[in-house]
């Protein structure tokens, strides 16, 4: 098997959702036994010089928790998932409700990850 070079590890790094990216981190933080808190970072920031989107078109979207429901330990279960939060940091996220979970993310993140919380029982708004 050949190694991937850092470019190529970065471009499949690119086409996975947040989901798939804070799978990822968990996974390499339990194979090597580190924290990557500061890795997840990476997905954020746009790409230097990719061209400006037209001020009408919205592109960062935040999704706000603004009720945990009846099932509120499913509820911290997938704010843990979408966010690099610990136990204690999601569970107050989830009392304090209306929190924003995610802010500035692309619309099909914010999407998946409103329809994740919703799968759990939470109440939510993308913005």
């Amino acid at each position: 098997m050949m190694a991937l070079t850092q470019d190529e590890l970065l471009a499949e790094f690119e086409n996975m959702t947040l989901i798939q990216l804070s799978e990822f981190v968990k996974a390499f933080e339990e194979k090597f036994d580190v924290t990557a808190a500061a890795a997840v970072a990476v997905a954020g920031p746009a790409v230097p010089g990719a061209p400006v989107e037209a001020e009408e078109e919205k592109d960062e979207f935040d999704v706000v928790l603004t009720g945990a429901g009846d099932k509120k330990i499913q509820v911290i279960k997938v704010v843990r998932e979408l966010t690099s939060l610990g136990l204690k940091e999601a569970k107050d996220l989830v009392d304090g409700a209306p929190k924003p979970v995610l802010e500035k993310v692309a619309k099909d993140a914010a999407e998946k990850a409103a329809e994740a919380l919703k799968g759990a029982g939470a109440s939510v708004e993308v913005k």
